[in-house]
């Protein structure tokens, strides 16, 4: 924590000092579900519990650990383009 408060009052910005926040960050912040550590996902910006496979959103820099903010990731099987599971239950529970 100290590392990334130093970082933002002596540096200018800069990719090196967002890396050094995120590490901070990562190191104190856990999975308001499981409560194991969390992982931040570059491609996603969002922080991943890898425990029990949930991403939470970093919208502006601030990370929102509501367990309803939390979205479940996808399985490590490949998605079923032709699978409309979702679509037939909603269907199923509209009529």
């Amino acid at each position: 924590m100290v590392k990334g408060s130093r970082a933002l009052l002596c540096g200018g910005g800069g990719a090196t000092n967002v890396s050094v926040i995120r590490q901070a960050l990562c190191e104190f912040l856990v999975c308001p579900l499981s409560k194991q550590p969390l992982r931040y996902c570059e491609e996603t910006r969002s922080l991943v519990s890898e425990a029990i496979g949930v991403s939470y959103p970093v919208v502006d820099g601030i990370p929102y650990l509501l367990p309803q903010e939390g979205k479940l990731l996808d399985g490590p099987q490949s998605p079923n383009p032709g699978d409309n599971s979702t679509d037939k239950s909603s269907s199923m529970t509209a009529g």
